[in-house]
């Protein structure tokens, strides 16, 4: 079963030996334990379609229960299906009717009586799981054309075992890390944003167990986001409270005073990345659909355990009489008092980001990017070997297997290595899959100390051999690098138009998306710089268009905040002039800048040391992109709206 190759030759022959209205065809569950032996079938053939009904009569079918509590599938058939499947059941009660789909036979029941009303009950020694499977195949027949994979990866469990452990470790600790943190920092209310981080990770992963969804690398860059931007709700309320301390108030009015200046910053942050994720939901495919669902999930349980969680338990502290506190000795006067002029800076800022971005332009044209197999098609193997090797020697053995040389990397260990081929990816059909396999083998096999067969190098379970392997069509390629592409621009046009009708003035609109697109050419520009150079990849692939979506998140909630207090500042001190507004409005909030950016990078910091080498290039993505989007925020965004709110004015002083 597993050399298709040789048993189909072998087929043919045999089959050229029948009759021609015989067919064979093989069972598609295996018949032993170890899965190697299948069923050889002999159907007989009707007419020139071969099957007396084909799947189109299928209006539905689903896995049930018998009266004695077996797994059955239940099937509907529409009038036409009905009157031939009487005739058929009638004329052949006692023998077998064979259920094929694609050359494979999925079930073969002996009819038991005439069925005249096209509702028929398929019963056997089913599990739940095999009928439902069964159900699937059945309406699955009603497409006219045979179904193909585009589009495949499989984990083994060595592997996925791995990345599962690694990835929990990474994230618990930074997890404990950001609640000590905040403690630390923000004292007994520290404690209560503590209650409602843990709350928000539990209604994330409930909600998500609850759909049933597949928690991916986008799905966790989606958990990293809603998580800084969970910790930056709280931290935005208790600088506020804070501030109302500072001028006098007490604890009590303070607290309700502090979340009501909080609330437009917490909104509009949260409002347009949500935006960006309803709007991934609709264009994004994948990955990309689950970042977004993750992200809309996310974020609407932050802004629930932020807003109304932490208000109940400081509402209860308050009718106790007990202590509130917002910080400690250490804590208190932390970035109170900085009037650091961020608005003259900008211009020195302008030539340290152009400097980078040509640079950056410099290293596309020369360098380029290293694209994934999700964006240019092909297959893709991580495989272990029992010693170390050179990547090099790898790809000259494969040169030799394929007759052409696949791209190979050293993927985390020595011992480690991912070859990315385009070998045979334009034929379809399981057997190109074999042939592939079957050349990596002969490639590789000289590399293992120990003698390994081809079935246990390709079996993903053992802790040598191919430990995960992707297959992506060119088609699929192009409609995901199409689909990825619209995403970001219309994420990008939907976030202008909520921030200059939420602020009144296109130009923060424009010093918004100035950031933000700063921000991911920055990122995009040390993936060309640096990638061959650091000891882990960096692929341009669906993750990383992940990282960047996050990224843009991130960095547009840090903007909105600063934005919101510039708002605030030209409604209260009108006479004031802009410059003074942004410059106030940046250091007041710079407390919250910092300590939003430096949870988050301790999350990332940790996922990134422990959360092993699949993740690693992903996770470099987002550390760049949080440093470069807590600097664009500062010194890039409100430094746009500036300048262009200055041409503004002028242009209506020489109208005047």
């Amino acid at each position: 079963s597993k050399d298709t190759s040789r048993v189909n030759h072998m087929f043919d022959m045999v089959r050229s030996t029948l009759p021609r209205d015989l067919r064979l065809v093989w069972s598609h569950k295996a018949i032993d334990d170890k899965a190697i032996f299948h069923q050889l079938i002999a159907l007989k053939a009707v007419g020139d379609k071969g099957a007396v009904l084909t799947g189109d009569v299928i209006t539905d079918a689903r896995q049930d229960f018998s009266e004695r509590g077996r797994s059955e599938i239940v099937m509907q058939m529409n009038a036409t299906g009905t009157k031939s499947w009487k005739k058929i059941t009638g004329e052949n009660k006692g023998r077998a009717i064979a259920i094929v789909l694609d050359n494979l036979a999925y079930s073969f029941p002996v009819v038991q009586d005439e069925i005249p009303n096209g509702r028929s009950s398929i019963t056997g020694n089913f599990t739940v799981e095999e009928a439902k499977d069964l159900a699937n195949i059945l309406k699955a027949g009603k497409l006219a054309a045979p179904a193909r994979i585009v589009q495949e990866e499989i984990v083994g469990p060595t592997l996925g075992q791995e990345s599962i452990d690694a990835g929990l470790l990474s994230f618990l600790l930074a997890f404990i890390l950001v609640l000590i943190y905040m403690a630390f920092y923000y004292n007994r209310s520290g404690w209560v944003a503590d209650l409602a981080l843990i709350l928000n990770i539990f209604f994330i992963l409930g909600t998500l167990a609850s759909i049933g969804a597949v928690l991916t690398l986008p799905g966790i860059a989606g958990i990293v986001l809603t998580l800084g931007m969970a910790v930056d709700a709280n931290v935005i309320i208790f600088e506020r409270i804070r501030e109302e301390i500072r001028v006098g108030k007490g604890v009590r009015l303070a607290v309700e005073d502090g979340y009501k200046n909080a609330y437009s910053a917490i909104i509009d942050g949260n409002v347009t990345t949500l935006i960006t994720g309803v709007i991934l939901v609709i264009f994004g495919t994948g990955p990309i659909q689950g970042f977004a669902t993750t992200l809309i999930i996310g974020i609407l349980a932050s802004m629930f355990s932020a807003i109304l969680i932490s208000r109940v338990v400081f509402e209860y502290m308050l009718g106790k009489n007990m202590k509130v506190n917002f910080d400690n000795k250490i804590t208190r006067n932390v970035l109170t008092n900085t009037s650091f002029n961020f608005i003259d800076f900008r211009k020195k800022a302008y030539i340290i980001s152009g400097v980078i971005i040509i640079i950056g332009i410099g290293s596309l044209f020369v360098r380029g990017l290293n694209y994934g197999i999700d964006f240019t098609g092909g297959r893709t193997y991580v495989v272990r070997v029992d010693q170390n090797v050179k990547s090099t020697d790898v790809r000259e053995a494969l040169a030799v297997s394929f007759g052409e040389a696949p791209e190979v990397k050293t993927f985390g260990p020595s011992n480690q290595v991912k070859v990315t081929t385009k070998y045979l990816i334009d034929q379809e059909g399981t057997e190109a899959d074999s042939i592939v396999e079957m050349r990596l083998y002969e490639g590789m096999k000289e590399f293992f100390l120990t003698e390994l067969s081809a079935d246990d190098f390709s079996t993903n379970n053992e802790e040598v051999g191919v430990l995960s392997s992707q297959k992506v069509g060119p088609t699929v390629a192009r409609d995901i690098l199409i689909s990825a592409i619209w995403a970001i621009v219309l994420s990008l046009l939907a976030m202008f138009t909520y921030i200059a009708l939420r602020f009144k003035n296109w130009q923060f609109g424009l010093g918004a998306m100035a950031a933000l697109s700063h921000d991911a050419f920055l990122v995009l520009a040390l993936f060309s710089i640096f990638y061959g150079i650091l000891p882990f990849t960096l692929e341009i692939d669906q993750a990383f268009i992940a990282a960047i979506l996050t990224i843009i998140g991130y960095s547009i909630n840090d903007t909105v905040v600063i934005f919101d207090r510039i708002r605030e500042n030209r409604s209260l001190f009108p006479k004031r002039t802009n410059k003074e507004n942004m410059n106030t409005a940046i250091n007041s909030t710079l407390s919250r800048t910092i300590n939003t950016s430096g949870t988050t990078l301790v999350v990332l910091i940790s996922i990134f040391i422990f959360g092993g080498d699949v993740i690693r290039g992903f996770i470099f993505a987002l550390l760049v992109g949080v440093l470069v989007g807590t600097y664009s925020s500062m010194f890039t965004a409100s430094a746009v709206s500036y300048d262009f709110l200055r041409i503004s004015e002028k242009r209506k002083n020489k109208k005047k």
